[in-house]
């Protein structure tokens, strides 16, 4: 357990699940998407559409997408931030299924090449996040340490040839999760690390056979995603 754990994360309240969170949430997917959002289609469930208002999220979660971290005391003015950086949004509401933590959004992504991506994930306490689907797949990570996430067409030797680069980088996985349409399909491979992946072998990973596409959260100071396809 951390300190933080125990006395909650410095940031811009009133809430840490709806307000620190949110815009972790945004954050997370500001950085996936690794470029400056031009539009973004908010969709909010459970607690985060019924009492989200009163405590930021809406704003929370649009300073994230500007890549405002959970103390950026400008948090409160993100509406008019993201006017002055050209970001357009719109909010609605829908229930994304019972077995969906209450405090999840749901944000389809557009970026200023064109690019576009969608993110659903859940703040599950204390400023801590957890994403639950990418593009339409299911996946599990928090964000919290260096993650590589591996579109790939499912076949025989795809896990082993990550791990074995990881191995000879001397990175250390925390841990490893796929996911797969079905046999031989469309499949996600997430790989959360404790050290960060250098950015020549995050490009040799995306041009290796049946690989789709390959998506790097960085903890690094600039925080950026690198994004390969």
């Amino acid at each position: 357990m951390q300190l933080k754990d125990i006395i909650g994360p410095v940031m811009v309240g009133p809430s840490s699940s709806h307000t620190a969170g949110a815009a972790r949430i945004g954050r997370v997917a500001y950085k996936l998407l690794g470029e400056p959002v031009a539009h973004a289609d908010i969709i909010l469930h459970g607690s985060f559409h019924t009492t989200g208002k009163g405590h930021g999220t809406d704003k929370a979660i649009v300073a994230g997408l500007l890549g405002f971290r959970v103390d950026d005391p400008r948090i409160p003015e993100s509406f008019d931030a993201a006017k002055e950086a050209g970001l357009t949004y719109g909010f609605s509401h829908a229930d994304l299924g019972a077995e969906v933590h209450p405090n999840t959004a749901k944000l389809v992504l557009k970026g200023k090449s064109g690019k576009e991506m969608t993110v659903v994930a859940a703040s599950v306490g204390g400023g801590r996040i957890h994403v639950t689907e990418l593009d339409g797949l299911t996946v599990s990570f928090s964000g919290d340490l260096p993650t590589l996430v591996i579109h790939h067409i499912d076949q025989p030797g795809k896990i082993a040839e990550v791990a074995s680069l990881l191995e000879r980088k001397k990175i250390n996985v925390a841990s490893m999760r796929l996911y797969r349409a079905r046999r031989g399909g469309n499949a996600v491979m997430v790989f959360e690390c404790d050290q960060e992946v250098p950015a020549q072998d995050v490009q040799w990973l995306s041009e290796q056979e049946a690989t789709v596409r390959v998506i790097y959260l960085s903890q690094s100071h600039a925080g950026g995603a690198l994004t390969h396809v």
